[in-house]
């Protein structure tokens, strides 16, 4: 699915509305008869979904579970990791698992594991929105070095291209779903599903694109029931705050590229920040496209 920008309103329609996600599927679905990719000889991997009770959604989620699989082989261009529902259907992580579960907890959806350097993405123009290695030049793209921290994304969410926040620099939303770093200490899977609760918000321009890193810990961390907001990151994961910062900032300085910068002065924002009034996390999903 191209993502283009647009002004028109009629474009912006309600993530979870069952007829816009099967509008989605069908103008998609062409793109997967053109594709050709390898099957691994590996079964799917079960992975535990969220209760059904805290929000409503398409049929295809109504099950406990859904499984992810693997296509090609690891670190190659053919590879790819599609989500299946409970019947074996695929299904799209981006536009088809709820972002919003009550309680201020959210889904989280795994790209990239920590401490591994593979520079894993949603296919945001492919049918179903597998996870796949980025490349450039037709070359698989890695992190100059290890992430520490597991990394993703929040479900129907984006960054609009169109909308400049005067509070950020003015700069302009990158056209992807808003990224996660979740500071648990267990070391999640590709295609993990995980609830989390944000902590904090950093408001990363990259190459004058506007790209949040909202910072979040995993509820079956053992320290979740300690954190709330920033300064209570501060207060138990001291540096940490900083140090995603710092990475993110820096990554591509080996490439031979300028660092990144960041707004809001240069600091983390609390969860409860509000730019325009909005929370971060639903001013995204206001401005959601499909």
């Amino acid at each position: 699915m191209a993502m283009a920008a647009t002004a028109s309103a009629n474009r912006f329609v309600a993530a979870t509305s069952t007829a816009a996600l099967h509008g989605l599927r069908s103008r998609s679905a062409p793109s997967c008869h053109r594709a050709s990719f390898l099957f691994s000889s590996a079964k799917p991997r079960l992975v535990s979904f969220i209760s059904r009770r805290h929000f409503l959604a398409p049929s295809a989620l109504l099950k406990s579970d859904f499984q992810v699989r693997e296509e090609g082989s690891p670190e190659t261009l053919d590879y790819r990791v599609f989500f299946l529902d409970g019947s074996g259907k695929k299904m799209s992580p981006w536009h088809d698992v709820p972002l919003h579960l009550g309680d201020g907890v959210y889904n989280f959806i795994v790209e990239i594991p920590k401490e591994t350097s593979a520079k894993m993405e949603v296919a945001t123009d492919e049918a179903y929105t597998p996870i796949k290695q980025d490349t450039k030049k037709g070359k698989l793209r890695y992190y100059p070095y290890n992430i520490n921290w597991n990394y993703g994304l929040l479900p129907q969410t984006w960054e609009d291209p169109s909308f400049a926040n005067a509070e950020v620099e003015g700069a302009f939303g990158d056209n992807d779903p808003v990224d996660v770093v979740e500071i648990g200490e267990r070391r999640a899977n590709i295609g993990d599903i995980l609830k989390v609760k944000p902590l904090a918000a950093l408001a990363m321009i990259d190459e004058g694109e506007l790209d949040w890193k909202i910072v979040a810990i995993s509820l079956d961390d053992p320290r979740a029931s300690l954190v709330n907001d920033a300064d209570d990151v501060e207060k138990h994961f001291p540096g940490t705050l900083t140090a995603i910062r710092d990475w993110f900032r820096d990554y591509k300085i080996p490439d031979g590229k300028p660092a990144n910068k960041f707004g809001l002065g240069n600091k983390a924002a609390n969860k409860f920040w509000m730019p325009h009034r909005l929370n971060i996390i639903k001013s995204h999903r206001k401005y959601y496209w499909i």
